[in-house]
């Protein structure tokens, strides 16, 4: 049950385990018969003509009156328990059983689901049905999917995003048709043939071509959109024994050979670094690479590779990919940290952590997430060889509940801000939307992808498993009131806290019936929202693990006001400039991610959890699911 029952051990009377009242009758009978009150009656001529009165009205009851008892009823069927309250009419001596012994109307049985909820119930006929209100949901987010789809293959096919308001393409990601590979395996899960029939034909008719002639491309963004897409559409079309859960668009080996062919070009980000942290962006056409203009590559990209590399050479058989991309992990392992934390920035000259600068937003995040990942990936055995990144893991999370967890105030929101001049010197209470990939990664890494009810039956919590489950839960509230303080219900690109040390005036989220409204700041220059997925990609790794209900409560809300505010009649749904005013001004961009991530999260969150299971894929940083293969 939802609520405690509302009766205390001493309104019980117990019998074979059954509870049940005593009635009011055999309270005052066994006063009268075994008290004082007896005898005091008996000896005096009222108290006798008292008792025939209650002997005479009790007959007449037991002849006259129909008495309704009532039964709670449970049972269950598919997980839902459906309650029903059975009137029983009673005859002759019957009654007086009847009436003698009532058992006790207890409240309804609420699904899990339905707990701190009462909307979809039919109250008339007592049934609910939470099931279909999710089926439901779930179809409202494919149709989404499909509004965004044809928006890109209307104006965009063949470009790497779409530019919903102009009606037109444009390519920021090298020209790989980014958007395309990005939204192929979510159109699979979905089940939505036409797109992956469209999505798979332009793959095997363009992609070998333009990976021949175009230009630069970041090794990052490359690696994990379009690499990534591809690994995944082959797994999930029936690849190296994959699910196959489609039998639209062309032959599995199409994609992956594709992949072969892109990830033979951006070798050469690994093979001209002097060494192991390869150089940022590569020249497809010539297969030549070269650092970025400051010299510098990013922690999180060149860490944020190895998903994606390591499975390729477990279908292709071909082992240089992952040897390359997991030396990077071997060599970060041999460096300085600041308990498990790094600097965001890394030289491919020196090999060393450049500045000072501690985050796990841009140029942080996906180092973290990709510790726990690629050691799941590769078999997550005490004997494993990547044990050594499980480590590096833990003690970095130590790290960010030491030196970056914090609470607001008033309310005390729990989040992780950052140490921009390291950890001697102030602390900045800002955090990144992508930080809000936090709440997931510490989730899956507490429990290796249980769920949290089988992992503490089989005992594998430990303390700071669960110290890390509960940040986790704190976390993701965190960066769901991050779209609730709004007044579009979406949340900014970066908001600060306010704290003792911190606080700014007249920047609240606009929506003032927020309890948190005075607890989170966001300054003019952040209030843009790009589609982000990494709150929703939280919400539906803890829903996966918790299987607590309002993690799905939250993503509905946030999926209502991306329909609400950014979609575009015409085709497509739009970033937006503002998300504290109302009607909020739109930034014309839909980034490759809101159909590779961000609804396929949704989707996923509203779905049955048996679908890509958490302990059978991990999901790389572009939400591409990347199957399990244990290392031999």
């Amino acid at each position: 049950m939802s609520k405690s029952l509302p009766y205390s051990k001493k309104d019980i009377h117990y019998d074979n385990a059954k509870f049940r009242h005593r009635s009011c009758f055999r309270v005052i009978a066994q006063s009268v018969l075994t008290g004082k009150l007896k005898r005091d009656c008996i000896s005096c001529s009222t108290g006798k003509f008292l008792v025939l009165l209650m002997i005479f009205g009790l007959a007449y009851l037991m002849v006259t009156h129909t008495s309704p008892g009532h039964l709670a009823s449970n049972g269950r069927a598919n997980g839902n328990r459906n309650n029903q309250e059975d009137s029983i009419i009673v005859n002759g001596a019957s009654r007086l059983k009847n009436l003698l012994r009532r058992p006790p109307r207890l409240p309804p049985r609420l699904p899990p689901d339905a707990k701190g909820r009462n909307s979809s119930i039919n109250l008339v006929s007592g049934n609910v049905d939470f099931g279909s209100i999710w089926i439901t949901r779930q179809q409202k987010v494919k149709d989404a999917f499909l509004h965004a789809w044809s928006g890109y293959k209307k104006f965009a096919m063949g470009y790497d995003e779409l530019m919903p308001l102009d009606q037109r393409g444009v390519d920021g990601l090298g020209g790989l048709g980014a958007t395309v590979v990005d939204a192929l395996d979510t159109a699979m899960i979905m089940g939505t043939d036409e797109v992956v029939a469209e999505a798979g034909s332009w793959i095997e008719a363009h992609l070998l071509e333009r990976i021949s002639q175009k230009g630069q491309v970041n090794l990052f963004e490359t690696t994990i959109r379009v690499l990534g897409g591809l690994l995944s559409a082959y797994s999930l079309s029936g690849g190296e024994k994959g699910m196959n859960i489609t039998h639209q668009g062309p032959k599995p080996t199409v994609y992956l050979e594709s992949a072969k062919n892109l990830a033979d070009h951006l070798l050469s980000a690994f093979t001209s670094s002097p060494t192991p942290i390869p150089f940022s962006d590569v020249v497809l056409h010539d297969s030549s690479a070269h650092p970025a203009p400051n010299g510098l590559s990013s922690t999180s990209e060149v860490s944020t590779l190895q998903l994606e590399f390591n499975y390729l050479s477990t279908v292709s058989g071909d082992p240089k990919y992952s040897v390359v991309a997991m030396k990077v992990l071997d060599h970060m392992k041999t460096l300085p940290k600041v308990e498990g934390l790094v600097p965001i920035h890394i030289s491919p000259h020196s090999g060393q952590f450049f500045g000072e600068n501690i985050r796990l937003g841009s140029r942080g995040d996906s180092y973290y997430e990709y510790l726990i990942k690629v050691w799941l990936q590769c078999g997550s055995s005490s004997d494993s060889n990547t044990t050594y990144l499980y480590e590096m893991y833990k003690e970095a999370m130590k790290g960010v509940r030491h030196l970056l967890v914090r609470k607001s105030i008033p309310n005390g929101l729990v989040f992780v801000g950052e140490l921009p001049y390291g950890s001697n010197a102030a602390f900045s209470p800002k955090m990144d939307h992508l930080v809000c990939f936090l709440p997931g990664t510490l989730a899956l890494g507490a429990t290796k992808g249980l769920r949290k009810e089988k992992a503490m039956k089989n005992n594998m919590l430990n303390f700071e498993d669960l110290e890390n489950l509960k940040l986790a839960e704190d976390l993701a509230k965190t960066c769901f009131e991050m779209y609730s303080v709004t007044s579009t219900g979406l949340a900014p690109e970066i908001a600060y806290f306010h704290t003792e040390e911190f606080s700014e005036q007249g920047l609240d989220g606009g929506n003032k019936s927020s309890e948190y409204v005075d607890d989170i700041i966001i300054k003019r220059a952040d209030r843009h929202n790009l589609l982000r997925p990494e709150t929703v990609e939280s919400l539906f790794v803890l829903y996966r693990i918790t299987e607590d209900p309002k993690y799905r409560e939250w993503g509905w809300q946030i999926f209502e006001a991306f329909e609400k505010y950014t979609r575009v009649d015409t085709g497509g749904y739009t970033s937006l400039d503002d998300v504290t005013t109302i009607p909020p001004p739109r930034n014309d961009k839909m980034e490759t991610f809101f159909l590779g991530e961000t609804l396929k999260y949704l989707y996923l969150l509203f779905g049955d959890s048996s679908t890509i299971p958490l302990d059978k894929f991990v999901f790389n940083t572009e939400a591409h699911p990347i199957p399990i293969v244990s290392r031999k």
